[in-house]
This record gives structure tokens, sequence and C-alpha cells, in this order.
């Protein structure tokens, strides 16, 4: 249960300002994400459209086989199970929290897998010599970006934990909305 619940939640000196530009604001894209919760462990495969009105986050085994969907549409949050289990919330957070029994940052994570802060919040943000981010700190989690894409600049690898949970992003392909 936790395999499947868990891939449906799927879904850093300090500086000021970044250099890279960022990205567009729609986006997709598609890799595996591997988490872990206390002593349980699950992974699977993700595909991810965002724009500012919607999110689709369609989550499946490794196999391929489809585990869960998770939709925005109207600032009502989706999800939808294998097994027909259908709940839906206006906060992302309570609805991971329901499901799975923890809560996810589905709100900031947007911003996190292009490799910046959420607006609006406070944060600690770590940058290399690249002016790329290696670490974030904000709202009680620690996103670690491990590697970048050199073709558009974005991240590749990420790592965001906080207390313990532990998840682990690979994103294979972006593609940056027109």
């Amino acid at each position: 249960m936790l395999a499947a619940t868990t891939a449906a939640a799927l879904a850093a000196g300090c500086a000021a300002v970044p250099r890279v530009p960022p990205p567009a604001e729609g986006f997709e894209m598609s890799g595996r994400v591997a988490v872990r919760h206390g002593a349980e462990s699950a992974s699977a495969r993700m595909a991810w459209r965002h724009a500012p009105a919607y999110d689709e986050l369609l989550i499946t085994s490794p196999l391929g086989q489809g585990i869960a969907e998770l939709t925005r549409r109207d600032g009502v949050y989706s999800l939808q199970t294998a097994d027909g289990r259908r709940l839906s919330a206006p906060d992302p957070e309570a609805l991971t929290e329901r499901a799975l029994g923890w809560r996810l940052p589905l709100a900031g994570l947007p911003d996190w897998v292009r490799g910046r802060p959420q607006a609006g919040h406070a944060a600690e943000t770590r940058y290399g010599d690249d002016r790329r981010a290696t670490r974030v700190r904000q709202l009680g989690w620690t996103i670690e970006y491990l590697a970048y894409d050199d073709a558009t600049g974005l991240p590749s690898r990420l790592r965001l934990t906080r207390e313990d949970l532990d998840i682990r992003l690979a994103i294979d392909r972006w593609v940056r909305a027109p």
C-alpha cells in the first residue's frame, strides 16, 4: 500500500538571487521517484504536466502499470488510485496527509524541481560556482540539487528530505510549455 500511495504523492554560501534565468511557468517532465518513509520504501515512474491553472501528475509502476493520478483544477487537488479510490481537497498537503499519513510539499514542488525556492516564503539557498542552486531549505524541507541537465539548465536529480521522509527524483526529460 505504501508503494502505491507514496508514489502517488509524487508528484541549496547563501545568496539572494540566482543568475540563471527561470524557465517558463509551464512545463512537462518525466522521470523516476524513490520514496522512503521510516522503514518503508517504494519507487515509481512519473509524468507531470504543470501550468499555473492546472497540474496532472501520473504515477506508474516501474513496469508501466498505473498506480495513481494527482490533478489540480480550479484550486482543488484530486487523487485517484488504481483501485478507484478518489480523494479531493483544496490543500495538497492535507490531501496527501489524508491519503498517506504525512504531508508532501506539493505546493512548493513546481518551484523546487526548477531549482529555486517557492516564492513568498523565507528560504535559505546555497548556490554553486555555476550560480545554480545546490541546496534550498524552506518550510521545514531540505532540497538538494545533485545534478543539472546541461541542455536545459534545469535540475535532473534532486533529493527532498524532512524528518523521516526522503524523496529522490531523477528527471529524465524536461519540456517547457509555450
